[in-house]
């Protein structure tokens, strides 16, 4: 396996914060439209095999992301200092990081660096690709197992919806019974983990853009004529948005709110029932009979409007107005996607997909 650096994918992030064990398709794939890839993805084609073109933010759209920075880098770095104190608390100080491209990854260079500016730890740090239905990338698996041994791994992401990612890592971890199957998070309204920081559905400003949050990297694919059978999975780096490139301004912002003092063993209340319950009562509500298409929190509910084709957000009436929720609303309106509040255990949104007649 290639491992040298001309093959790996490039990035705006330093490689002291993280490695991406990602294949660099750039000029390799050629992004397409939301509603071509929508309409090929309901009928069968995986998302993987496509990449879509980044949403470019408007004006007013990124007054909005500079608010949300503004207002949510401090709970946000809360609940990440809350999680690092727990990882190091329970899976000690010989911990890899392993966060999940690419939501993943910028939470993961945030756990390090307060890891490293608490417990003087340089814990390593890398990314690589998981998809839902495709699995882990076992290279890279293999990769890691061989170079840090298989017990030290914890993989990370951002913030669970309804846990698919979740029950796609475990099924895959069959293959490596020495790997723990723990998912670290920032947030985790479904209530699947409690390696998490918070199981309250808060605004993680990363999640309201795309590449220009991570790095200048694309999401991950996955199609055998491009990504051959030794390689990683692939990544694309968009270069030509280096002048928009906010991804270390959005980990300084979070890095600057960090207090060191709290203790992470505090646990939460949080609901007795699962977010996929409730996401299944949504389903049936709305007469949806795949709820692939129901995305349920922030985090989902920004990339359903961000690179999909969504059909309506719901809010809950308590979050009516929420500040929290404007990007969201912001986007509903830039694309004349209704907004309906309805009411919600587990989430303060929930983004649901256009199904296509025609697909």
């Amino acid at each position: 396996m290639n491992n040298g650096k001309d093959y790996l994918v490039k990035t705006s992030y330093s490689k002291d914060d993280v490695t991406l064990l990602l294949k660099d398709v750039t000029g390799l794939v050629k992004p397409q439209p939301t509603e071509e890839r929508e309409r090929l993805i309901q009928s069968g084609k995986h998302y993987c095999e496509m990449l879509p073109i980044e949403y470019v933010p408007t004006e007013k759209y990124m007054q909005v992301y500079a608010e949300a920075l503004k207002n949510y880098a401090k709970p946000t770095a809360a609940a990440i200092g809350k999680l690092s104190d727990k990882i190091i608390n329970e899976k000690g100080q010989d911990v890899v990081l392993v966060s999940l491209a690419r939501a993943g990854i910028p939470i993961g260079i945030l756990i390090k660096r307060y890891i490293k500016n608490k417990y003087k730890i340089d814990v390593p740090h890398y990314s690589i690709s998981i998809i839902r239905g495709r699995g882990i990338d076992k290279n890279a698996m293999e990769f890691l197992i061989r170079t840090h041994g298989a017990k030290s791994l914890l993989f990370v992401d951002g913030w669970i919806g309804k846990g698919a990612i979740l029950n796609t890592l475990q099924k895959e971890l069959a293959d490596y019974p020495d790997v723990s199957a723990d998912i670290a998070v920032v947030a985790d309204p479904a209530n699947v983990t409690e390696l998490c920081g918070t199981h309250e559905d808060i605004l993680i400003p990363s999640s309201c853009l795309n590449s220009t949050v991570s790095g200048l990297v694309s999401r991950t694919f996955l199609r055998d004529d491009i990504i051959k059978e030794n390689d990683f999975h692939g990544a694309v780096y968009y270069g030509e948005l280096k002048d928009s490139d906010l991804s270390y301004e959005f980990i300084n912002a979070i890095e600057s709110e960090f207090d060191y003092s709290h203790c992470g063993d505090v646990r939460e209340n949080n609901p007795e029932t699962k977010g996929v319950d409730e996401v299944r009562a949504i389903a049936e509500h709305f007469g949806i009979d795949d709820i692939n298409l129901v995305k349920p929190g922030i985090g989902e509910t920004t990339r359903v409007l961000l690179r999909r084709v969504p059909w309506k957000v719901l809010i809950d009436e308590k979050y009516k107005g929420a500040d929290d929720l404007a990007h969201i609303v912001r986007l509903a309106e830039e694309k004349n996607v209704p907004v309906e509040y309805y009411p919600l255990t587990h989430y303060k949104t929930c983004g649901i997909i256009k199904k296509l007649a025609d697909a």
